[in-house]
């Protein structure tokens, strides 16, 4: 059985521009959401996790590879979505968690990740092996020490495939993805003037290099399960800035890409592009479309509103406080944020609840939080928010429950805080 993504490439093949959004990112509300959407329309969802996110050590999470193989597949099934319209995928797969350690170690560590997350079931792998670690030598990684780590992780990977395929025998063969010309996952830190788009003869030497050295490693077939390379096409967000994507600045990178026909380009930090942006990327040959900050940002939004309107409804000894609640929460454990927030005392705290990055997201699964959420929807239930008032605040969610497309429930109208931003993921990819 074919991979659904290398299905999708033989459907770009024969001309049809189409694509895929992966949605990274281990929040429930967005994972419930993106497994409905999927539902909706009988497709395929990719869902991916991150190295730091979900490792063999717990990431920052708390789950390995396998738990959150198992919460995904669980969520599916209750929700209706088929095992096999299910891609779970595993970004930034290499060193980038221990690059504080030398190579021996941070490769021991890789291999062990890439190992669990193939074992448990993942079948697209990034394998990224850009970042230094504690030895390497000044200036750049050459593409060749890129590319014997990507060759050493593939074998670990495999390995894993091998391994689960021995107590199930039906389970998909993985596919590969390969490059990083991107920032760490996440968004940029810091304020940007311009971004410089992947030159063309880059690409090409990464494709030549992860070629040449997976024959000399004796997996040259290794290649055919590789189905897309990272490249910097241009887009990229940070605090309050958006670069949108510019399909003439891409030009050449993208005119490099019709040499590779077996091959397309995944694009990270994708959030907040325009639909229209988004086409035109799928258009152009950039099929596998990265989406994480900007799902929970749409969430944090819709959370934010329903908190203001219960302020005006719910008596102030039974408000839920959400908003306080997760600035204490930020506050009270700053280690998420504190290092990609930049500015005055006033600049900081206005980064903590609206910055594009959306370091708050690392905090709304907390318990206190979890909580305060749960009463905003227990309280906005017992005090029922008004069609004027909803206007105001939720104007584009009004429309849907005006219309009858949503009901009027708290939680619903959360949710489609992260719709409106999977609705222009969908438009692109021709959904």
């Amino acid at each position: 059985m074919k991979h659904p993504i290398q299905l999708l490439m033989e459907q770009r093949r024969n001309g049809l521009n189409c694509g895929i959004e992966s949605v990274c990112s281990a929040n429930e509300y967005v994972l419930e959401v993106a497994l409905r959407r999927s539902k909706l329309f009988n497709a395929p969802v990719l869902i991916e996790a991150t190295a730091n996110q979900v490792n063999q050590f717990g990431g920052y999470t708390g789950m390995y590879p396998q738990d959150f193989y198992d919460m995904v597949l669980k969520m599916a099934s209750e929700i209706g979505v088929p095992e096999d319209h299910v891609i779970l995928g595993g970004d930034h797969l290499g060193p980038l968690t221990w690059q504080n350690l030398p190579e021996t170690e941070a490769m021991a560590n890789s291999e062990v990740l890439v190992y669990q997350y193939a074992r448990a079931g993942f079948t697209k792998i990034h394998l990224d092996t850009s970042m230094k670690v504690a030895d390497d030598p000044d200036g750049l990684l050459s593409t060749e020490t890129i590319a014997r780590r990507g060759a050493i992780l593939y074998k670990a990977a495999m390995k894993g495939y091998e391994e689960l395929k021995a107590t199930k025998p039906d389970a998909m063969r993985p596919i590969f993805v390969i490059g990083s010309e991107v920032p760490i996952p996440g968004g940029a830190q810091e304020a940007e003037d311009s971004l410089s788009v992947t030159k063309p003869e880059a690409f090409r030497d990464t494709v030549d290099t992860y070629r040449r050295i997976f024959k000399e490693e004796g997996i040259e077939d290794g290649m055919n399960d590789v189905v897309a390379v990272v490249t910097q096409p241009g887009v990229e967000f940070g605090d309050d800035q958006v670069f949108m994507y510019d399909r003439k600045a891409a030009s050449d990178l993208c005119e490099a890409l019709k040499d590779f026909p077996e091959l397309c380009f995944e694009g990270h930090s994708t959030d907040y592009q325009s639909k229209e942006c988004l086409k035109q990327m799928v258009e152009d040959g950039i099929a596998i479309l990265k989406v994480g900050p900007a799902l929970t940002y749409g969430l944090r939004e819709g959370l934010f509103s329903l908190s203001m309107m219960e302020k005006e409804l719910v008596p102030e000894e039974k408000q839920a406080h959400f908003i306080e609640t997760l600035e204490t929460a930020m506050l009270d454990n700053p280690n998420s944020w504190i290092k990609h927030y930049h500015g005055s005392t006033k600049q900081i705290a206005l980064c903590r609840k609206y910055s594009f990055s959306d370091r708050a997201r690392y905090y709304i699964g907390l318990p206190s939080v979890n909580a305060a959420i749960a009463k905003l929807f227990r309280n906005l239930t017992e005090y029922p928010i008004p069609m004027n008032m909803l206007h105001q605040y939720m104007p584009l969610t009004y429309l849907k429950v005006r219309d009858g497309i949503i009901p009027l429930e708290p939680k619903e109208l959360a949710l489609d805080s992260i719709v409106a931003f999977m609705e222009d993921y969908e438009y692109a990819i021709g959904r």
